[in-house]
């Protein structure tokens, strides 16, 4: 055998040359031609206040190209069903690997999606219990809440040596459907007191649904029907009147000439409001369903989903229905009792995402939880769940605020997962402002200096220590700690909440103090949203201001979403003697090219569409003849090119002076979105954004209690302070602020805390402390008193 004798080391192999992602003039968003260089196989922070191009360099510009170009691999007839894919603007992209995006998108809000179906949990656990379960019921979709039991027999004609015969035939399909939730868990009961007062007769008026008053079509459907007496009061009608009025079929039939049909009152409140999603109702009717409607659980299945037959097979005395129901980390102790070696590939995959489940800190959720009701940081770690143990590499991950939503005691569980995804020689992209996070990282990006159109150029690259050192806004606010105030506020009365028991809370009696800053704290699953969401009395004058997403599509703007658009149209109207509606781009002023678009889209089938700025209004939106009007010197598609800064002071005082527009941007100034310009449409704002643009818009709603869920989520340490001295103008203006927060320098700010635990599910919902931050710190009693400790530094 020859040795080598020479002691250096052999060439670079050309294929291990490609050690960088090259980003060269990205200009997607508010990205000025940017150029950067990322190394492969390690983990890069991307940092920058909320609104300073990070999502664009990351999501829309790496990511999408990767995905863009993985798409492109398959056939056209394959692409024809993909998503379509537009290149961002960027001039080159060098170096790209496979990108698997983990975002903060929440999952579906549909009934029927549930922590388990999210995950490939359930149907595991189906196949599972179709295998070992007593007594044997049938096969994995007899025991799944999504398939309804179903059978038919008839003749059917088949050929046969050239004949046509017929044979009579009969199938069946096994469901694990309760059928009368029908999978969802859950029954409408609708409050009749609330449809229709029974002391008046209809035509008094009797029904009190939106839209079914004051004499118009809806009430005279009922009043002329011809199937009760319309003077007689509907207490008086006979059981075969109130059976027509509130049940009766759809039936056709002639009123005032006209052709329509009849249908109960019941049935057809519930096609026409029930239906729809909550969040797309306008508030008067949502405000009547919350009212009218209650969701009771199914009393056939118990709130479990499932028939009467699921529910009856059992492994060890433990249904389907039980497992679902379990915490996670109780039910991964059940599976690893279970030994069958039949089934033993089926328990080893089963046992390996349950314990991704407690490895990454979720252990206290049950696989029945809907998908709906997990919070944006809960979402995002759940989609984690199927990349924990897989076995490629040199793949690059996406995160966006990987930390959103966690205690401080469980961020290092979180750093520990990127890293070793790292470690596998992956490479790993974080969008994130907490320190504890940026501080692990190889390679910083620091996008600025300011938002909007005062941010998307790269400020810094390089080593964490680097960036200390360096005199970028997050440099210099790396090490801020927030100290404990001097004194605190005290309180003018209590909010008291008693024998809560939402979810996992434990008969918890408090009294939350009105009138101060009261922060609510605890470890992920510990309790806090159920007891501020879920027990807070509805009458108590409660803004909330949660984590849902805004809904908007690329025609709404900060201008339409916050209602700011309908004073200025009236200022236009009003200056120039015309009628309002011409001043909206979804309405009479449209551009009839674009139909107000301001681009034009061009479908190209499975390629990426085109859109071109519109040639006939230059991507103004609106008609010509509408821009000739002007107020204050300002036509109206310049107004919604100003920025919320701009346009605070052109609508403040002079010829353009419009107090009801002024105070709606006074607002958007003073959460910190100054910088937005009005009409940018909602697609493109950052989750920060989104969140501030929903504070602004609530801040103006009558309202004693201002509930706060996490609204430190997407922003930057500098943008924090701002916010602290936003809620601190809320209480001193005599209102009462309560945050759910994990954000230490928000509990040091605090007045007073309430800390839920000590643990999270079933080891949580009780109150560890309640007190002032200072006392907090001194106890050290709990969790989150060992880190707000370590934070001040005390």
């Amino acid at each position: 055998m020859g040795t080598r004798t020479d002691t250096q080391s052999p060439a670079q192999h050309l294929a291990d040359s490609h050690d960088l992602i090259r980003v060269h003039g990205a200009r997607e968003n508010n990205l000025k031609d940017v150029s950067i260089e990322i190394p492969k196989r390690r983990l890069t922070v991307f940092t920058g206040v909320s609104g300073s191009g990070k999502s664009s360099l990351v999501f829309d510009t790496i990511a999408a190209e990767s995905q863009r170009l993985i798409n492109e691999t398959y056939s056209a007839f394959v692409q024809g069903f993909m998503p379509n894919l537009a290149r961002p603007d960027v001039d080159v992209l060098d170096g790209l690997t496979t990108a698997i995006i983990v975002d903060q998108q929440r999952m579906g809000a549909d009934p029927r999606s549930t922590v388990g179906t999210a995950t490939d949990a359930n149907a595991m656990l189906r196949i599972l219990f179709s295998r070992l379960g007593k007594p044997h019921i049938g096969s994995p979709q007899a025991f799944s809440f999504n398939v309804a039991s179903i059978s038919g027999a008839g003749a059917v004609t088949v050929e046969r040596a050239g004949k046509s015969v017929k044979e009579r035939r009969s199938f069946s399909i096994t469901g694990g459907m309760c059928p009368r939730c029908e999978g969802r868990g859950a029954v409408t009961d609708i409050d009749l007191t609330q449809l229709y007062d029974d002391s008046k007769s209809l035509a008094e008026g009797a029904i009190t649904v939106p839209g079914y008053t004051g004499g118009g079509w809806n009430s005279r459907l009922y009043s002329e029907s011809g199937f009760f007496d319309p003077q007689k009061p509907i207490s008086r009608f006979t059981k075969k009147e109130l059976q027509d009025f509130l049940h009766r079929e759809p039936t056709r039939m002639k009123i005032a000439g006209i052709n329509m049909t009849y249908e109960g009152l019941v049935p057809r409140i519930q096609k026409s409001m029930l239906s729809k999603d909550r969040e797309a109702m306008q508030p008067h009717i949502r405000e009547f369903v919350d009212r009218a409607v209650t969701f009771t659980a199914c009393p056939d299945c118990e709130g479990t989903r499932l028939s009467e037959a699921a529910r009856s097979s059992k492994i060890k005395g433990i249904s389907i229905a039980d497992a679902c129901v379990m915490q996670i980390s109780d039910l991964a102790a059940w599976v690893r009792d279970l030994d069958e070696p039949t089934v033993a590939p089926l328990l080893g995959a089963l046992r390996h995402t349950l314990d991704s489940f407690v490895e990454i800190g979720l252990g206290y959720l049950s696989l029945e939880r809907p998908a709906g009701t997990l919070s944006g940081g809960e979402a995002q770690r759940t989609k984690m769940i199927r990349h924990l143990g897989s076995s490629l590499t040199d793949v690059t991950y996406v995160f966006d605020e990987p930390t959103i939503g966690l205690h401080p005691h469980d961020i290092q569980r979180m750093n520990d997962l990127l890293l070793r995804l790292r470690d596998k020689g992956n490479t790993v992209l974080v969008v994130e402002h907490k320190p504890e996070t940026i501080a692990i990282a190889d390679h910083v990006v620091d996008l600025g200096p300011g938002a909007g159109t005062g941010g998307g150029t790269v400020c810094f690259e390089g080593t964490v220590e680097g960036l200390r050192a360096g005199g970028t806004i997050t440099g210099r606010h790396f090490d801020d700690r927030a100290r404990l105030k001097e004194s605190v506020r005290k309180p003018a009365g209590a909010l008291e909440i008693r024998g809560a028991t939402t979810h996992n809370l434990r008969d918890v009696d408090v009294d939350i103090p009105l009138g101060v800053l009261a922060v609510i704290t605890g470890v992920a699953g510990s309790g806090k949203s159920s007891l501020v969401h879920g027990s807070i009395p509805a009458d108590a004058g409660v803004v909330s201001v949660d984590q849902s997403p805004i809904r908007g599509s690329r025609r709404s703007n900060p201008a339409t979403y916050t209602g700011l658009l309908d004073p200025i149209r009236k200022a236009f109207a009003k200056a120039n003697g015309v009628k309002p509606a011409l001043f909206s781009a979804n309405s009479e002023g449209a551009c009839p090219t674009c139909n107000g678009a301001g681009v034009i889209y061009t479908d190209l089938a499975m390629m990426a569409g085109v859109a071109t700025p519109c040639e006939e209004c230059e991507g103004k939106r609106f008609q010509a003849s509408v821009l000739e009007y002007h107020l204050g010197g300002r036509d109206i598609s310049e107004v919604l090119a100003m920025s919320v800064d701009e346009a605070e002071e052109f609508f403040g005082a002079g010829e353009a002076r419009t107090p009801a527009a002024h105070k709606i941007l006074e607002r958007l100034a003073d959460v910190g979105l100054g910088y937005l310009t009005l009409g940018q449409p909602l697609t493109t704002l950052s989750g920060g954004e989104r969140q501030r643009l929903k504070l602004a818009t609530r801040m103006g709603d009558k309202g004693g209690v201002y509930v706060l869920d996490e609204p430190t989520t997407g922003l930057h340490l500098a943008d924090v302070e701002q916010l602290l001295g936003l809620l601190d103008r809320l209480v001193d203006s005599g209102k009462s602020v309560v945050v759910v927060e994990h954000h230490q320098a928000v509990m040091a700010h605090a007045d007073w805390i309430i800390d839920l635990g000590p643990g999270a599910g079933h080891d949580g919902g009780r109150i560890v402390f309640e007190g002032t931050p200072a006392d907090l710190v001194a106890a050290r009693s709990t969790l989150t008193g060992e880190h707000l400790a370590a934070y001040i530094g005390a």
